[in-house]
């Protein structure tokens, strides 16, 4: 698993250094990807993550795949002591592995997953003068392991983000009633 990571920071680098297109995983399979996700860790430019980061706390992403092939997310996120529900569909775009939120003028991108144990999305979003980027470590479980946080850290500069827009965000109980 962690193996293959660094490969992927290089293609990445190497990829985003030519001006080419973020990539998504080859071969990509949305039925494997669905279901419970926590969100462990994020980076972005954000001006409103950016804000919050220090603040927040993991989030429980649960994806549906919708018959059309779209893709649903479900996200549990505990802010301000409380439970917060949002609800967000992606139309695909016809990649696997690349969904489109036409209306938000918004992408993403699932990079890399192994399925069973992590997942890098990375999403895009277009408003005003510069499109603000969001780089996001998934995991089944909980506490990520830290090679793979590692990983993800390395993979930060590959799309001209900071280490201090990163927010590695702390284990939450508060939303897990709300899964059940």
């Amino acid at each position: 698993m962690v193996l293959m990571l660094p490969s992927l920071a290089l293609a990445l680098l190497c990829l985003l250094q030519a001006g080419a297109e973020v990539p998504v995983q080859p071969d990509f399979s949305a039925e494997k990807f669905a279901g419970p996700w926590h969100l462990v860790a994020a980076v972005s430019n954000c001006s409103v993550f950016l804000k919050m980061k220090d603040e927040m706390k993991s989030a429980i992403i649960t994806i549906s795949i919708l018959p059309e092939g779209d893709l649903a997310m479900k996200v549990l996120w505990p802010l301000m002591d409380k439970c917060q529900k949002f609800e967000l569909l992606f139309q695909q775009s016809g990649q696997a592995g690349h969904y489109l939120a036409a209306e938000e003028k918004r992408e993403l991108r699932v990079l890399d997953t192994d399925y069973s144990h992590y997942a890098i999305l990375h999403e895009a979003q277009w408003s005003g003068q510069r499109p603000k980027t969001m780089l996001q470590l998934f995991t089944r479980e909980q506490d990520p392991s830290p090679q793979l946080l590692q990983t993800f850290r390395e993979l930060i500069p590959t799309l001209g983000l900071t280490e201090d827009m990163l927010a590695v965000l702390p284990p939450s109980d508060q939303c897990t009633e709300a899964t059940r």
